[in-house]
C-alpha cells in the first residue's frame, strides 16, 4: 500500500487482533538520519567558527595554515586526526605531557595549552574543529633513510597506526602519514629518553614508549620514518 508521500510502506507484522500493523515508513527513518547529520555538520561548523578566534595564538608555532614551523620547533597539525589533538591539549594541561626535565619546548607548549581562552573543553574542542577544518596540503620530506628497511621495522607499529599510517583512533593512534618527518624523529627520541609517555595518566604514550622496544637507534627512528613518508593515508 502507499503511504504519505507516496512512499510504499509494506506490513511486517501482526497485532491487534491478528490485524496486520506496519513498520515505521522509510521516509522517516531517512529524514531523521538526514536532519541528524546536518545538525552534526551545523554544530561542526559553529565550533569551527568559534576556534578561528583561538587559533591565532598557534600560528607563530605551527602556521597560519596549521603546516608547521621547523624553526619554531611547530609540527604540521593540518590533517592530524582531532580526537588526537584534543587528547594532547589535554595532556599539556593535566602535565602528563611538557613537564619532563629537559623537555624546553613541551614546556613552552603546555604553557600555552593553560592559556585562560582554552580553560574549558568547549574552547578545545571548537580549537580542534577549527584545525580540522583546514586543508591538508603536503609538506615537503626532510628526513632520508633506507626505505626498505623503515618498511621491515614499521610493521610492529601496523597495529596502532594503521597499514597506512592513517591512525586509529580505536587504539588512541594519531595519523602518522603526511605530517612533519622531522617532528616524528623528535618524538621518537622523546619516548625513548622519557620526556614522553612517563605520566601515568597518559595511556596512549606510555603504551607508544614501551614499544620502543622494536626501535632502539637513530638510525631505526629514521628509516622508518622515511618509510611513513611514502605513505599516502
Amino acid at each position: 500500500m502507499f503511504g504519505k508521500f507516496g512512499v510504499v510502506v509494506f506490513p511486517i507484522g501482526r497485532k491487534n487482533g491478528g490485524k496486520m500493523g506496519c513498520g515505521p515508513q522509510p521516509l522517516t527513518a531517512l529524514l531523521f538520519m538526514f536532519s541528524t547529520l546536518i545538525a552534526s555538520s551545523i554544530c561542526q561548523a559553529s565550533k569551527s567558527a568559534a576556534g578561528a578566534g583561538l587559533y591565532p595564538v598557534c600560528t607563530s608555532c605551527h602556521g597560519a595554515a596549521g603546516l608547521g614551523n621547523r624553526g619554531m620547533s611547530g609540527p604540521k597539525l593540518a590533517g592530524q586526526q582531532g580526537f588526537y589533538l584534543l587528547k594532547q591539549m589535554q595532556n599539556f594541561q593535566s602535565g602528563a605531557r611538557g613537564t619532563a626535565p629537559g623537555d624546553a619546548k613541551g614546556r613552552q607548549m603546555a604553557a600555552m595549552a593553560k592559556g585562560p581562552r582554552l580553560s574549558s573543553l568547549a574552547a578545545l574542542e571548537s580549537l580542534v574543529a577549527y584545525i580540522e577544518s583546514l586543508p591538508d596540503k603536503a609538506v615537503a620530506p626532510t628526513v632520508q633513510g633506507d626505505v626498505l628497511r623503515g618498511k621491515s621495522l614499521y610493521s610492529t607499529c601496523i597495529s596502532c597506526h594503521g597499514e597506512a599510517a592513517q591512525g586509529l583512533e580505536t587504539m588512541a593512534a594519531p595519523r602518522l602519514a603526511g605530517q612533519s618527518d622531522w617532528y616524528l624523529v623528535d618524538q621518537l627520541q622523546k619516548f625513548a629518553n622519557g620526556k614522553r609517555g612517563y605520566a601515568p595518566g597518559d595511556h596512549g604514550g606510555r603504551q607508544m614508549k614501551a614499544m620502543m622496544y622494536a626501535l632502539s637507534t637513530e638510525t631505526d627512528y629514521r628509516d622508518v620514518v622515511a618509510y611513513i613518508n611514502t605513505l599516502t593515508p
